[in-house]
């Protein structure tokens, strides 16, 4: 049957099921074959938060959202153009966030009366007319799926498990996606399971010839590739682009890595990436807690390798002490935070910004860190060579603060030539660095370099180098225990010149103002990247002048942030906590900051935030008539 072609420029699409009914994996495989079409694109996965959540209840509602474009794009989209609801949670879960119009495809095999009951659905949605808003697509996905593998010698409940496949199918079929990616992935994953290969592949082709063949839908639509720069990309999500960027950072600098964690969401795949990788000089240990696990990484950095901890917050609280050592020790040490939900378990697989403060003050006495913050999944990758290269060149825990959206949401990468990477020099002690009063040599293990106030770093076992370590303070130059409080006061103020020195070497804030002439500033840190962009472009399309930047560096900050602020009359920051890089910039440069916030465990709307936008304008317009 041929049928009608529509060229679309975006589309947005969610998939939506019980936890078992694979949309993860739907989800991921339409977003690898859309990414060989050379689409721009961005993705949501929403887990639930329980790990065996009841089956069929909204809690145990597993979703899968992709926006993809024939333009640049910066976020998975607001609302759903299209639905895909398994069951009867699935469409209540997800039914309030599609709008008048948007097509809703359902299981209908899963409205049965018990079903409809376990959600609180009085009536059957699909008979009551309360979804006459949306263009419904009725699809007996299961037993659709059943009946393509009625020949398979399988039992109705293993058939069963196929209909994502189906569903990924007849949605491949209908945005005009590849097929052979799915196909080489489904006999990747499937090699030693022939029967289980074939059903799969069977319902997948099913679901592709339904649509080709059904009156339900009558047109097929197509997506053209996005403009981008020449190279080689690839999908990527924020925590494989982290650990690539660790191991880059690793051999930029010629120094193992190691990764010393406990598992932990939304924290864990980095732990899993890097695993994978011990041809890199990767040695990865999965201790038994998340003390034991920040203790390795700093016995690791003073042998000499690039060390680094992974975890959320609830294991930065534990951490914390441990991260005060490697402040004294003055020891390159990478701390990665994916930031999550809290407080306490809190939320664990949805998505929060509220740990910055966590990362700032988390510790007793004076102990700053530095830290970092990548604005997308691929950014990730960048944020990670950075952070090594501050703690290597610094001689500094450095904090790098990723957030469950970016760990796990995917978007296009343009794979860097390794040649173009900077360079990250160790710059090791190799011999005494002074010159005591009688004129012989020794080595001071605190004496310190003079741009950059970093100490020496001396692998144990180098003749000549020996020093002590330990919690206690040392004394300036010599590293001896101090208890003298000059010395001490001396010390504390140091390390955070330190700190502060490393402004010298990170570029300065950049400013989008396009007409130059702009009031309001809505500056951003993290994952609020993309939303913020996407908000902005669409208040200026309508005529609302805004400046935009975001913060990539939170400790210290880039040394023209004051003039930045100062030069506007409202400075909006949109962040997924109650205010926390507001009350820093509140304190920093007493500047009336107008926080944006929400803490609903899922990123902003760009709807939202340019309504928040667009009324900070009319207000400020107003004050001045």
């Amino acid at each position: 049957m041929t049928k009608k072609v529509v060229n679309l420029h975006r589309v947005v699409i969610r998939f939506a099921g019980d936890s078992g009914d694979g949309m993860q994996l739907t989800g991921d495989r339409f977003t690898s074959e859309t990414a060989g079409l050379g689409n721009d694109l961005s993705t949501l996965p929403d887990f639930p938060a329980e790990i065996r959540a009841p089956a069929g209840t909204v809690p145990g509602v597993s979703a899968f959202q992709l926006a993809f474009a024939d333009h640049d794009i910066t976020t998975p989209g607001d609302v759903p153009n299209v639905l895909v609801a398994m069951n009867p949670a699935a469409l209540k879960a997800n039914i309030a966030d599609l709008p008048r119009g948007a097509d809703l495809i359902v299981n209908t095999d899963e409205f049965t009366k018990r079903n409809l009951e376990k959600v609180g659905y009085k009536a059957n949605p699909l008979e009551d007319g309360s979804l006459e808003p949306y263009n419904v697509h009725a699809v007996a996905l299961t037993s659709q799926t059943v009946e393509a593998l009625k020949d398979f010698d399988l039992s109705k409940k293993e058939a069963e498990r196929a209909k994502n496949m189906y569903a990924l199918g007849l949605l491949s079929w209908l945005y005009s996606r590849g097929a052979e990616g799915t196909r080489e992935f489904l006999k990747s994953k499937f090699a030693s399971k022939p029967e289980i290969l074939a059903a799969n592949l069977a319902a997948f082709e099913a679901g592709w010839s339904f649509g080709e063949t059904t009156e339900s839908f009558s047109v097929q639509y197509e997506v053209a590739p996005a403009p981008l720069p020449a190279g080689t990309y690839r999908n990527i999500s924020g925590n494989p682009a982290l650990a690539f960027g660790l191991i880059a950072a690793s051999k930029r600098s010629g120094l193992p890595l190691f990764l010393g964690s406990y598992p932990i969401t939304p924290a864990s795949d980095i732990l899993h990436e890097l695993a994978k990788n011990h041809r890199f000089g990767v040695l990865t240990f999965q201790a038994e807690d998340e003390i034991a696990g920040v203790g390795s990484a700093i016995g690791a950095a003073y042998g000499g390798a690039l060390a680094v901890t992974t975890t959320s917050g609830p294991g930065i609280a534990l951490k914390s002490e441990a991260i005060g050592l490697a402040v004294s020790l003055e020891l390159p040490l990478v701390v990665v935070d994916v930031q999550r939900g809290g407080p306490s378990t809190g939320l664990p697989t949805k998505t929060e910004q509220s740990d910055l403060l966590q990362a700032m003050f988390g510790r007793n006495g004076e102990s700053p860190v530095p830290i970092v913050a990548p604005q997308s999944p691929s950014d990730c990758f960048y944020a990670a060579m950075e952070a090594a290269r501050i703690a290597i060149e610094y001689r500094t825990p450095v904090f790098l603060l990723s957030d469950g959206y970016l760990a796990n949401g995917s978007e296009p990468w343009l794979v860097p030539d390794v040649d173009s990477l900077p360079t990250i020099d160790p710059d090791f002690a190799t011999g005494p660095n002074h010159v005591d009063e009688d004129g012989a040599e020794s080595f001071w293990p605190y004496l310190r370099d003079p741009e950059t106030l970093a100490r020496p770093w001396a692998i144990p076992g180098t003749k000549g180098l020996e020093h002590r370590i330990g919690g206690l303070e040392k004394a300036d130059g010599t590293g001896s225990i101090s208890y003298d409080p000059e010395n001490h006061d001396r010390m504390v103020r140091l390390r955070q010149a330190k700190v502060d020195a490393i402004a010298d070497t990170i570029p300065g804030l950049e400013v989008d103002d396009p007409t130059g002439d702009a009031r309001v500033l809505v500056l951003g840190w993290g994952s609020t990247y993309g939303p913020i962009g996407a908000a902005v472009e669409v208040t200026r399309r309508s005529g609302v002048k805004v400046a935009q930047a975001h913060l990539r560096y939170l400790n210290p900050f880039p040394r023209n942030l004051g003039d930045v602020l100062n030069a506007y009359e409202r400075v909006l920051v949109p962040e997924m906590n109650l205010g926390q890089l507001s009350m820093l910039l509140r304190a920093r440069f007493l500047v009336d900051i107008q926080g944006v916030n929400q803490v609903r465990g899922m990123p902003f709307k760009s709807t939202e935030l340019g309504a928040a936008i667009t009324a900070a304008v009319e207000d400020l317009s107003n004050e001045t008539e």
